[in-house]
């Protein structure tokens, strides 16, 4: 094991977030196991989207498995290249398109979750803004021209593309609030970057644009800032979405079309070359792609686009398409994983170790006494559960490991997103389908 110490800070937040059940935001490389060739696939990708190129991928795994962990390793090594992310979980009020705002819902938290390698945590999106008028500034200087002249000229780039000409104008409107130290201009303009405004009103009195971030222009939007980010001295835009079964629980057929309609014109553009300099990561479950009635695959257009390769089977893989199925995890990765565990408890110190090897073999047996492979395949329980372990031991010095490990209690993980895909939920929604027929 590597004897490289880990900060106080780090070693707490992993083990937090992982007592918790939830992702660290942070330090995923000291405990990442396996998917080596998944993770390299990827790192293809955002070479792809640094070079000008654009990629959709959907990221697919059990409930469990470690998919939202997966796109947060990329996301860091996305920043590692100089790309921005953006990144949200969808849910009931934030999908991809809506009339309610929920798609200018999802855009304001890609918004506020935007980082970058200096800013890893999000809310980087004005830093962005000034880091483009700064190198605007010396250009002018360079160049000995007024740097409005230098800003108006980089903006008309953007006028080709559905709401470039009012991006540009908040982006001169910033300008004009750092020239003159107003800060209330500034701060509206990144406002309505965010996508902060909800009145076209509101926007055109504090800014003087007829437009705003609404439903109606979510993946414009995106598409202008991938563009704008380059501007700005980085190497693309890559966008991850988690929790895509949140579509696919929608009881509306009509808006489950509406939203996989626009997830096929996201393909379609990366397919096609269309868009620069952006990518897409989807993280979403088996059933949300592959039930015909109501992932993605009901949506013929997405079915043939996403059709797997008929040759990758009887153990071979193809990770070049745009579905990318994690692999489960083995025993072996997961032992590797314990090892990790153990040495980022101790802050990566060998000898504050709590429990030793054979306490790590004992734990994994007494899991698939109790659970079966599900400890390893889908392991957030258990990662839970030996961590709990620890904190025991860490906290009551004299106590034994050995009577512990067999009091460990666990129970299979269920998904309960697909709790509400009961018997009254589908008949919903086969009354929308037959409300839909009807009106045709």
């Amino acid at each position: 094991m590597n004897d490289t110490r880990i900060r106080p800070r780090d070693r707490d937040a992993i083990i937090q977030s992982l007592r918790a059940g939830v992702v660290p935001r942070s330090g995923q490389q000291h405990v990442q196991v396996g998917r080596a060739r998944e993770v390299e696939s990827l790192l293809r990708d955002l070479d792809s989207v640094a070079d000008g190129g654009s990629t959709a991928r959907f990221v697919i795994g059990e409930y469990g498995s470690g998919k939202t962990f997966f796109l947060n390793l990329i996301r860091a090594a996305a920043l590692k290249k100089r790309l921005v992310t953006m990144h949200a979980d969808l849910a009931p009020d934030r999908r991809l398109h809506a009339t309610g705002g929920q798609a200018r819902s999802l855009y304001a938290e890609l918004a506020r979750n935007t980082s970058t390698s200096a800013k890893p945590d999000g809310g980087a999106l004005a830093g962005i803004v000034e880091r483009f008028v700064s190198q605007a500034l010396t250009t002018a200087r360079e160049q000995g021209v007024s740097p409005e002249n230098v800003i108006r000229q980089r903006m008309a780039e953007l006028s080709e593309l559905v709401g470039g000409y009012d991006f540009g104008t908040v982006v001169e409107a910033y300008w004009r609030g750092h020239d003159t130290g107003n800060e209330q201009l500034k701060i509206d303009a990144v406002r309505w970057l965010r996508g902060e405004f909800t009145t076209k009103t509101e926007a055109r009195a504090a800014l003087g644009v007829r437009t705003i971030v609404d439903d109606a222009n979510f993946y414009d939007q995106l598409k202008l800032l991938s563009r704008f980010v380059r501007m700005a001295g980085y190497s693309g835009l890559l966008v991850c979405l988690d929790e895509m079964v949140n579509l696919y629980k929608l009881t509306s057929s009509q808006a489950r079309s509406a939203n996989y309609e626009q997830i096929l014109r996201i393909v379609n553009d990366s397919l096609q070359g269309v868009s620069t300099h952006i990518g897409f990561l989807f993280g979403g479950t088996p059933e949300f792609l592959m039930d015909t009635r109501r992932g993605l695959y009901s949506y013929e257009a997405l079915q043939s686009r996403l059709a797997e390769n008929a040759f990758a089977t009887n153990g071979l893989v193809d990770h070049s398409g745009p579905v990318l199925r994690l692999t489960n995890l083995t025993q072996e990765d997961f032992y590797i994983l314990l090892t990790k565990l153990r040495h980022v408890h101790a802050s990566g110190d060998p000898q504050q170790y709590l429990v030793p090897e054979e306490a790590l073999h004992a734990f994994m047996h007494h899991c698939s006494q109790n659970i079966g492979d599900a400890y390893f395949r889908t392991p957030r329980t258990t990662i839970r559960e030996f961590l709990n372990l620890l904190s025991v031991l860490e906290n009551n010095a004299a106590q034994p490991w050995e009577p512990l490990v067999g009091g460990v209690r666990f129970e299979v993980e269920t998904n309960p997103d697909l709790e509400p895909l009961e018997p009254a939920a589908q008949d919903e929604s086969r009354v929308d389908d037959e409300l839909a027929t009807f009106r045709l």
